[in-house]
């Protein structure tokens, strides 16, 4: 009998989820409680800017294998657009310095023995220190591994770790870091060319992949939210919807792929993270400078990241809890007069829009990361994805992806 797959939930993993899953043979049905996909990864109309934007810009690296495979899959391999090199651009808004970050292809790091490479100021043996985090004990944060101060601390390691972690790094999990340093740095340049959706984060992971199901086969039900799941005999029995009930017949399985408060909701018994941090992005409508680099880290200055896009500026602020209470206006003048600064742009504020996350990441803190549940679940029919489960990861599009795969891989492991 062909075997059915149920996976519940449209975000990033649920969709891995789905691709993996037809690759196996089955039945692959999709149920989604809106009536979109994409979760926090997708893009919409913005009114106030007469344009498509992202609900957060995202900067991916070139050694993101599963998301590069998922992009491959579903035929959008192009959508992602960045320098053919490991290129950063700094700029430090209190001192107006600016400088290149450029690493070298390979493994062998000898990028941070030529000036002209490395942070100005910086010396070789300064960028040892970071390598204690690969040795850091269980449980560790980064600031008891490493020393958070100095320069080189400030204007590269913090804002690199403050990306992904969207948590303060002195406080975040120090096994976390690792992962970080693990996945780029040390598998040298190569892996480390950043990666931008140009054309909005919908156009690249949502809508191919979509299309992708659909031509597959693949059975899509969008505004099904689930309210209940029904065990019986140590398995999972049946899916509640509210309006009908969806029992699984024998050998059929599902991938619960929803945000980690919901599926504690629905497995009340399950342990996931419960601290959560804010990101705020800031979309500007301008024409943008000529020269201005396509992604500009700064530091000392509440704007972080600043994306060009065409005919729009975008900022991105990481761990914004002290963000979100902000008057909304308050917030895109604040942003833009620094925007302003770094370009040289007017300080007359254009057409804007502000996006803020509250809960857009768990907090990457020892005890949270501790909270994290595996994909297995006491039911060998059902299975958990997304960026919350036990990934090694942070909360990230690369791991949300992996979620998924590893999701579709368990079930296909145990069989009917």
């Amino acid at each position: 009998m062909k075997r059915t797959y149920h996976v519940v939930g449209a975000g990033l993993a649920g969709l891995a989820a789905c691709l993996r899953l037809l690759d196996g043979g089955g039945d692959v049905v999709l149920h989604e409680a809106t009536d979109h996909a994409g979760g926090r990864c997708r893009s919409y109309y913005e009114p106030a800017l007469d344009s498509e934007i992202d609900n957060g810009n995202h900067l991916l690296l070139s050694g993101n294998h599963a998301a590069l495979h998922y992009l491959r899959t579903v035929g959008a391999q192009a959508s992602l657009r960045g320098p053919d090199s490991a290129t950063f651009d700094f700029a430090d808004l209190e001192s107006g310095k600016r400088w290149r970050l450029r690493l070298n292809e390979g493994r062998l790091p000898w990028w941070i023995l030529d000036p002209r490479r490395r942070l100005p100021g910086s010396r070789a043996r300064d960028y040892l220190e970071i390598s204690r985090l690969l040795h850091a004990a269980p449980g560790a944060r980064i600031g008891e591994v490493i020393d958070c101060l100095g320069p080189l601390y400030q204007r590269l390691w913090r804002p690199i770790l403050l990306a992904a972690l969207n948590t303060e790094p002195e406080a975040a999990a120090a096994s976390l870091g690792a992962a970080i340093l693990r996945e780029s740095l040390m598998r040298g340049g190569r892996a480390c060319h950043p990666l931008v959706a140009r054309g909005g984060l919908s156009a690249a992971f949502i809508e191919p992949a979509l299309r992708h199901l659909k031509m597959h086969g693949a059975h899509l039900r969008f505004g099904r939210r689930l309210r209940s799941l029904d065990f019986a005999a140590g398995r999972l029995a049946a899916l509640d919807f509210g309006a009908d009930r969806l029992a699984l017949e024998a050998g059929d399985a599902a991938v619960l792929a929803v945000p980690a408060q919901v599926a504690a909701g629905l497995l009340p018994q399950l342990t996931v993270p419960s601290e959560f941090r804010a990101i705020v992005n800031a979309h500007y409508r301008i024409a943008v400078p000529a020269g201005l680099p396509s992604i500009l880290a700064v530091v000392n200055a509440k704007v972080e990241w600043l994306f060009s896009f065409e005919g729009r500026l975008s900022a991105t602020i990481s761990g914004a809890d002290r963000l979100i209470d902000m008057d909304r206006e308050q917030l895109a003048r604040d942003l833009w007069a620094e925007i302003a600064q770094l370009t040289g742009l007017p300080g007359a504020l254009p057409a804007w829009q502000i996006v803020k996350e509250r809960r857009a990441t768990f907090a990457a803190l020892p005890a949270q990361e501790a909270m994290r549940p595996p994909a297995l679940t006491p039911w060998p029919n059902l299975v958990l994805a997304g960026d919350w489960t036990r990934t090694g990861l942070p909360a990230t599009i690369e791991g949300a992806i992996r979620s998924g795969n590893q999701a579709a891989q368990q079930l296909r492991r145990t069989g009917p």
